[in-house]
């Protein structure tokens, strides 16, 4: 029987793969998949009357280098000034309450979200967020393509539902200049 050679393969060494320093090995262990119980998200971040917001993946946390998620917490009637938050994009998905979505160059486009919902908001679109329920906390999660906060003021539109009660404002979202 001729020899095959390609089961001629020496199956005793070592398959673990080769580095040239042993500390430079991944520690899967540490740097693999990492799970974040729901009541251990991090608050120690900026709390601004009528949000309250909480990181779960994010640099700091986990060394995400491109993406950031957390929950939102929207106090009733509150509603963001007119904004955009340049090459980001945004997932919100509603778990309970009521969010409207304003956006367009007079804000004259708008979408309504409920329980179970997702929202996209891709980039450079100016919008506005509202917690639609006069009478109920609206909670999220929020989802952004980067770990950067960026958000630009649009001060000269006037929105269709102007921010009067409530300001939804965070580290990332300033009230409207009055």
């Amino acid at each position: 029987m001729p020899h095959d050679h390609l089961h001629d393969h020496d199956h005793s060494h070592d398959h673990s793969h080769d580095h040239a320093h042993e500390g430079d090995a991944p520690k899967w262990k540490y740097d693999g998949v990492r799970v974040i119980k729901g009541d251990q998200l991090d608050s120690n971040t900026a709390q601004t009357p009528g949000m309250f917001r909480q990181a779960a993946i994010n640099h700091a946390r986990v060394g995400a280098q491109k993406i950031w998620a957390g929950t939102v917490a929207i106090a009733p009637d509150a509603k963001t000034g007119v904004h955009h938050h340049g090459p980001l994009e945004s997932v919100i998905y509603v778990v309970s309450g009521h969010a409207r979505l304003r956006w367009g160059d007079r804000l004259e486009f708008v979408a309504e979200a409920g329980p179970g919902d997702f929202i996209y908001v891709p980039p450079y679109v100016p919008h506005q967020e509202i917690n639609a329920d006069p009478s109920q906390v609206l909670q999220c999660v929020l989802v952004r393509s980067d770990n950067e906060a960026v958000v630009v003021n649009i001060t000269d539109v006037d929105p269709v539902e102007p921010p009067e009660n409530v300001y939804w404002v965070d580290p990332i979202h300033a009230a409207p200049k009055a």
